[in-house]
């Protein structure tokens, strides 16, 4: 298939919902020692924040047969955006364009739908390279913060 998202080995990234299959394997999704204060400790915290908070839409990122990563989203009824957050790429599989692969797959999902307009997503100022990833993405930042982070959106045009 010609739409296939991969990441740098070539291995086919994919999205799923959350199953009774996978949710163990999305919910030990770490990421690396140093990341830990970008991201939480484990996928597991943002499966309760998606199944608690009833807001957010958790999906277990697979590279192939193995899960690598988490990434979530949701869709702001007062400001009329789709926001990402969440994403965490396991510290086994970094440096593999997991995160990039991922970014994208969500990204074509989200466009996707009847009512995205635009796509927003908040980093940390310190954490250099999500705002590289984003920022090559299309994402520019707005000025606006969500807590301390900078938010940052990509403009959708109908029908990409």
């Amino acid at each position: 298939m010609s739409q296939d998202i991969t990441d740098s080995h070539g291995r086919r990234v994919v999205l799923e919902d959350i199953t009774d299959d996978n949710w163990r394997a999305v919910a030990d999704v770490a990421p690396t020692d140093d990341q830990r204060r970008f991201v939480a400790a484990l996928g597991a915290r943002y499966l309760l924040l998606s199944m608690r908070g009833g807001l957010w839409h958790s999906l277990g990122v697979r590279a192939d047969d193995t899960i690598v990563g988490h990434v979530m989203w949701a869709y702001d009824d007062e400001g009329g955006a789709h926001w990402i957050g969440g994403m965490i790429v396991d510290a086994a599989e970094q440096g593999r364009g997991v995160g990039r692969a991922t970014m994208r797959a969500l990204i074509r999902r989200l466009t996707a739908l009847p009512d995205c307009q635009e796509i927003r997503l908040s980093y940390d100022p310190a954490n250099t390279p999500a705002a590289r990833l984003y920022t090559s993405l299309g994402f520019t930042p707005t000025g606006d913060r969500e807590d301390e982070e900078i938010v940052a959106a990509l403009p959708v045009t109908p029908g990409t």
